[in-house]
């Protein structure tokens, strides 16, 4: 008996890693023809090969005496075997490589929400090969995610565990199981992989000919997620879960021409799977149509009164809170218009959309995505909306496109004036000189230098050309001589981009940081178990100081609720409305050990109290700590220090 063991284990391990893995997609699909192309496919070899070792594989299999390959021409292969020496064949297999992580998790997630029977510890465990308390942690990842849709995972003893919620969250879900897979959380592909290989084949095609018959466009990802939207109401209309939308299922959605597409698609997987699925899937169906955010692109927009109120809302915030004039940029117009028309269509049917670059976002432009927050609450309070931070994380690309399309001008074109009082002919002939050398230089004017306050007072100008020793100004000045010598156009050039250089590096400075910090609101070794709880805790000290209103902390404690501040590098910047701040400063937190801030793990917590007068200094604020999270040397120095004073000799170095 010993043995014949050690035989079933030697062949395996005989087995390369290729082998192994046709093996174990025989094994998942137990039953199913699977055709030997698309093997050779996710195999990326040839189907000479898959055939090859399949062979090998059959004169192994024989030391199991369920095991049976069998083929069919025009079909392709499936493995019949029964459950007992699956789970032994199983277990052999995986002596040497435990089945990947991340197909389990797919698979646990993808069980409990396609199931209408509890789940039991034991009953996963044994199907996926592993221990239950490895199966009950992976429950626990589960169950967090499955809140971002409104379900729940009920756990009860002696009966096992099971999914609590609506059917339309149920799919959207399912339509995000690549969420799980933390490194990849778009890979949709994966997911795929969970239903049968002829549907995926006869979906895909279908919606091919759709697309060609009514010649529609769309993107590869509003593709992919069509597919797997179709898949998953042939699983579910097979198990009888039903969507029921109610009022939601309006008659307006039977005259959009993309109903007709529905009607046209779902009848083809009527007739060729023997289903018939109920009108509200044909209306469910058709709102994923409508949200694909390309067939808006040949829409006349301007006529929807809801999205342009949106955008001109949207954008009157912003440019309120930042100081920025977006108004005047109708690229981010059309931009907004687009992407909103979608997404508010998406919102108000329930259609789940996720960013998978949202954490990044949040890290690379933090001022922007806080500024976006902010301005999503106000519309979402004037319009009854719920736009989520998924949505708002694309907007912010929008808006950040828009900031650095008017950086690129700003810093290709300097404006400047010149400064000389040797007469009219010398200042035009520098002038001259001026336009002809430097075609990023803007001349607003040459004057003398006892007009050159009353100047700066009406133009914003970026650099002042004097023929002369000029002190005292907060310009950059730059002396040159009057007939601009070539040695003047060299230190010109150098000059000009100093500037450059000098505007992004000011936004980079620790000593932002320091000019709000009070030592009275620094916190060693904070130890609370909850960001909600700290930034409860920071925001009532400054309002019990004098520093903020009262109000200031339930803004501060909603705008957390709307989006976990965490910018990445063990860093959090939790903040509130201006209005509610009396004196600027910044509250900074240590904390004794580091916790989940939404999806990160935070050690450093900074709350920002920036009053309605100092909003011009919260951009260069907030791009110092984004840069800070990207130096792990500094937080660790904060994290290290013993006392307040260790605090502040960081920021003033």
């Amino acid at each position: 008996m010993i043995m014949k063991e050690l035989s079933y284990v030697g062949w395996c391990f005989w087995m390369n890693k290729r082998q192994k893995e046709l093996l174990r997609m025989l094994l998942i699909d137990l039953n199913t023809f699977v055709q030997v192309q698309w093997l050779a496919d996710e195999l990326n070899c040839s189907e000479k090969t898959v055939r090859n070792d399949l062979n090998k594989m059959e004169s192994l299999l024989q030391e199991y005496p369920s095991a049976e390959l069998k083929r069919r021409r025009g079909l392709g292969v499936y493995l019949s075997i029964s459950h007992e020496d699956r789970v032994k064949l199983f277990n052999h297999i995986y002596q040497a490589a435990t089945i990947p992580e991340d197909n389990r998790l797919l698979d646990i997630a993808y069980q409990l929400l396609v199931t209408d029977k509890p789940l039991t510890l034991a009953d996963l465990a044994e199907k996926h090969f592993t221990n239950r308390s490895t199966i009950k942690a992976e429950l626990t990842t589960i169950a967090r995610w499955l809140a971002d849709y409104d379900l729940q995972l009920i756990s009860k003893q002696r009966i096992g565990h099971y999914i609590k919620g609506r059917e339309l969250n149920k799919r959207n879900a399912l339509a995000s199981l690549s969420e799980l897979i933390p490194s990849k959380p778009w890979e949709r592909q994966r997911v795929l992989h969970l239903f049968p290989r002829n549907e995926i084949n006869m979906v895909r095609k279908l919606l091919r000919d759709m697309q060609n018959r009514y010649h529609f466009t769309m993107t590869e990802g509003e593709f992919e997620s069509l597919q797997i939207h179709a898949l998953i109401m042939i699983k579910r209309t097979r198990q009888r879960s039903f969507i029921f939308l109610g009022d939601s299922a309006d008659t307006s959605s039977a005259k959009l021409e993309t109903y007709y597409m529905t009607a046209w698609f779902l009848k083809q997987l009527e007739d060729a799977l023997g289903l018939s699925f109920p009108n509200d899937e044909y209306v469910y169906f058709t709102w994923h149509l409508e949200s694909c955010r390309s067939t808006y692109a040949q829409k006349k927009i301007h006529d929807h009164s809801l999205v342009g109120d949106v955008v001109q809302r949207m954008v009157s915030e912003l440019q309120q809170m930042t100081l920025i004039h977006f108004r005047d940029d109708y690229v981010l117009i059309n931009g907004l218009e687009n992407h909103l028309a979608s997404a508010l269509h998406r919102i108000r049917h329930g259609l789940t959309i996720r960013n998978p670059m949202l954490s990044n976002i949040k890290k690379k432009y933090p001022y922007m995505f806080s500024m976006v927050v902010w301005a999503v609450e106000k519309v979402n309070d004037a319009h009854d909306l719920h736009i989520p931070e998924d949505e708002a994380a694309y907007l912010v690309l929008h808006f950040q496109a828009a900031i650095e399309r008017m950086d690129k001008e700003r810093l290709s074109t300097k404006r400047a004036v010149i400064v000389c009082d040797l007469g009219v002919g010398t200042s035009h002939l520098l002038q001259a000189k001026l336009e002809q050398s430097f075609r990023d230089i803007d001349i607003l004017a040459s004057i003398s230098q006892v007009k050159l306050a009353e100047f700066l007072k009406k133009h914003k100008v970026d650099v002042v050309i004097s023929t002369s020793e000029l002190t005292g100004w907060d310009v950059p000045i730059i002396v040159v001589s009057p007939l601009l010598e070539s040695d003047d156009m060299q230190r010109l050039e150098r000059f000009l981009r100093a500037i450059d250089q000098t505007a992004n590096n000011e936004e980079q400075k620790l000593t932002n940081i320091r000019s709000f910090l009070d030592p009275r609101f620094i916190y060693l070794g904070m130890h609370l178990d909850h960001r909600f709880k700290i930034v409860e805790s920071l925001a009532n000290d400054l309002a019990r100081c004098g520093f903020a209103e009262q109000k200031f902390v339930h803004s501060a404690m909603l705008r957390e609720k709307a989006s976990a501040t965490a910018i990445g590098g063990g860093i959090a910047i939790p903040h509130a409305e201006p209005a509610y701040v009396k004196k600027s400063v910044v509250s900074l937190a240590i904390l004794q050990e580091p916790i989940l801030w939404g999806n990160e793990m935070v050690s450093v917590v900074f709350l920002l109290a920036i009053s309605k007068e100092d909003q011009a200094k919260i951009k260069p604020l907030m791009q110092a700590m984004s840069n800070m999270s990207q130096t792990p040397a500094i937080v660790e120095k904060l994290t290290d220090a013993t006392s307040i004073s260790d605090i502040l000799t960081v920021f003033d170095k």
